[in-house]
Formats: C-alpha cells, sequence, structure tokens
C-alpha cells in the first residue's frame, strides 16, 4: 500500500481539531474528521492525552497512525514570520525557530508547537510538515508591507505586515479561478474571508500583494470580537483618561469589541434578526460592518488595477446573503452587478472538495465576476504537505 494519506492537525490552546485525508488522486477525499475539545479539564488532561485521543478515533475506523497508508502530518502554525514562507518539513530546528516567533503570536504558536512535539512522539518515523498561516501573504511588496514608523525600530522588533488566514485565501483564490475556467495566473481576485475572524486579500495572478490583517490578525476589516483598524491614539487615550492598562486595552480591542462591542452580539444571523426587529444597535453594527468591507474592496481595486473576480468565503461570507448584497450594493460604477436571486440561494452542502465549488452571483451584466467560494483551510494544508513529501 503506497503512502498517499495526510492528517491535518490544528492545535489549539485548548482543543485539537484533525482530518485525515487521501491524496493519491488530489481528490482529497476525507476519510475521518473530528475535534477533541476542553483539553486540561477532565480525562484530557494535556495536548499528549488529546492526541492519543485522536489515534484512538481513528484507529477504531481502522485508520490508525500506525497505518503505512500515512505519508504524512499536516500541522497549522499560524505565524511563521519572515523566515517561513513555504511549507517546510519538521526538525528540531525548525520547532526552535517558531518558538523564537512566540512573541508574534502568543495565543496561537504555543498551542502549535505543542500539537506538533507530541504528534512527533506519537509517530518519530512520520515526516511532519508545518503549514503557515502567514506564508500566502510572504509575497506582499514592501510599500504594503512596511508600517511608517522608525525603521530600526521595526527591524529589531519584527513589526510589520504579515497577514493570516493564508491557506484560506490561497484555496479560494485558485478555487475561483477555477470556477470562471481561467488560469489563475490571468486572475485578479479580491478574497474576503469573513467569518469571526475576518480579512480581505488582493490576489494578482495567483501572487499576494495585499491584505488586510497585518502584525496580528487585529488589524483590518470589522470582525466578531475584534476591532479591525482603528486610531493608535486611542489606546494612549484610553490609557490616560481612563486608566487601562494595556492588558486591558488589549482585552478590549480583540475580545469586547467589533460587531460584540458595538451592539452585544457577534453572530451575524442574531444580528439579522434583530435589524429585522427595528433595533437601531444592531442596525449600526451591520452598516460599520459593511462600510468597512465596501472601503477595503474599493482600495483593493486600486491595488490590482483590474479585477477579475471578488470571493466571499468562510461562515458569513458563504451564508449571509444580506451581507453579501450589502456590500457590493452600489457599486456599479467598478463594474459590479449582484443577481438578487443567485445570491439568496442557499448553498450545497454537498459537493467534493477541491472539485469545483462555489457559485457565481453576480449578473451578466457585471463585467467583475462576483462568486461565494466555500474554504477548504484543511484540504490546503493536506495538498501542500503531500506535495512536499512527495516531490
Amino acid at each position: 500500500m503506497s503512502a498517499s494519506r495526510v492528517l491535518v492537525l490544528n492545535s489549539g490552546s485548548s482543543s485539537v481539531k484533525y482530518q485525515l485525508l487521501e491524496m493519491a488522486d488530489g481528490s482529497g477525499e476525507r476519510l475521518a474528521s473530528g475535534i477533541v475539545e476542553r483539553i486540561g479539564e477532565g480525562d484530557v488532561a494535556d495536548h499528549t492525552a488529546a492526541l492519543k485521543r485522536v489515534a484512538a478515533e481513528l484507529a477504531a475506523q481502522g485508520l490508525g497512525l500506525d497505518s503505512p497508508a500515512l505519508a504524512a502530518v499536516g500541522h497549522r502554525v499560524v505565524h511563521g514570520g519572515t523566515r517561513f514562507t513555504e511549507p517546510t518539513l519538521i526538525d528540531d530546528g525548525v520547532v526552535a525557530a517558531v518558538e523564537e516567533l512566540v512573541p508574534l503570536a502568543p495565543l496561537h504558536n504555543p498551542a502549535n508547537i505543542t500539537g506538533i512535539k507530541v504528534a512527533r512522539e506519537l509517530r518519530p518515523d512520520l515526516p511532519q510538515v508545518a503549514v503557515f498561516d502567514t506564508a500566502f501573504h510572504s509575497t506582499i511588496p514592501e510599500a504594503a508591507a512596511r508600517y511608517a514608523i522608525d525603521t530600526a525600530t521595526a527591524d529589531a522588533h519584527g513589526v510589520r505586515r504579515y497577514g493570516f488566514h493564508g491557506t484560506s485565501h490561497a484555496y479560494v483564490s485558485r478555487a475561483a479561478a477555477k470556477l470562471l475556467r481561467k488560469d489563475v495566473a490571468d486572475t485578479n481576485a479580491i478574497v474576503l474571508h469573513l467569518g469571526n475572524g475576518a480579512s480581505a486579500s488582493a490576489v494578482r495572478g495567483g501572487v499576494c500583494v495585499d491584505t488586510s490583517m497585518g502584525l496580528t490578525p487585529l488589524e483590518g476589516l470589522v470582525m466578531g470580537t475584534r476591532s479591525g483598524d482603528i486610531d493608535p491614539a486611542v489606546i494612549f487615550h484610553l490609557s490616560r483618561v481612563a486608566g487601562m492598562s494595556t492588558d486591558e486595552t488589549d482585552t478590549l480591542l480583540n475580545k469586547r469589541s467589533g460587531l460584540l462591542g458595538l451592539c452585544g452580539d457577534n453572530d451575524m444571523r442574531e444580528i439579522g434578526r434583530r435589524m429585522g426587529e427595528g433595533d437601531e444597535r444592531a442596525r449600526l453594527a451591520f452598516d460599520v460592518y459593511i462600510h468597512r468591507l465596501r472601503k477595503y474592496v474599493g482600495a483593493y481595486f486600486a491595488v490590482l488595477g483590474r479585477v477579475d473576480v471578488i470571493a466571499f468565503t468562510a461562515g458569513v461570507g458563504e451564508n449571509s446573503a444580506a451581507v453579501r448584497e450589502a456590500a457590493m450594493r452600489g457599486l456599479e460604477g467598478l463594474g459590479i452587478e449582484v443577481d438578487a436571486v443567485l445570491n439568496a440561494v442557499r448553498a450545497s452542502s454537498g459537493g467534493t472538495p477541491g472539485g469545483g465549488r462555489g457559485r457565481l452571483i453576480s449578473a451578466e451584466t457585471s463585467r467583475v465576476a462576483v462568486a461565494v467560494v466555500p474554504t477548504d483551510e484543511e484540504l490546503e494544508i493536506a495538498t501542500e504537505t503531500y506535495a512536499l513529501v512527495s516531490a
């Protein structure tokens, strides 16, 4: 039996998500998937216990970690800094380098590292690959990546635009080109990854040239609980007039802002329900969210010069017709027209991963295609992992 399966692990601080995919024919067929939650509680004491549970769940399905069909483990790692710009075979040096990047992603990289260490202990003979959220955005030119602060200070502390959700933006930009029956090298796309976390990217010919998230995932679009773009002097103002500490402001901007801060809800479905009942706070939150989104669409038109497709993805992007309609409304001058009937159709839950899923919602007269493209970050990680180990 040839080794053609990839186990994708996404190790968080309190959970481990996994998917086992068959990559022999490139279809990415899902053989198993699941999540182990509440790590540190009950009978899941730590990540070692969690990974052992994953192994047991796979073994119960006849898909154990000892299977000769398993080619590699692909790990999602949030931050690769400027060093890791492509999928990377993991060794002790790579683990040490990712640990050095913890100050850039203190909430994510430590959990990613723990998952890597435990998986290597369970299968030390198996290739393990790190796929970085930041890697797809490493092609952003310096003019877009640099912040206008003192260069020496920025370089000493790694302060620059890195971007996140890279595996999603990579997958969706290619899938959108496929939907248009165009070569990705000839396709300019604006990808809108709208979930509880949200980001936009400008992709020219398959290469990312700008993205909304920055040094951290806080910058950019309005999100579920994150503020997105904000005058940095707000932090100093709150320190002076409210006596807020750095940690308190960090919590405010990351966990008590965005849609939640504006109206008390971070679920777009609930916000829509409240808007239907005439709730003004919900309406304001929605309007702020849409205004920021439209600003980025316009900005990325200017960056790209020509746009072939705008692709909505992730939970809100794939499921909220109201968000898509409002974000594209009034952009006819840019050649964008959405077909109300197509936009209102609920996406099917079927479809083969990587097999041309997605649908157009633009009117026939629209010069720019508008699409809904379900993202598949696990398939992207598996694809990049398998390509590396089978080369």
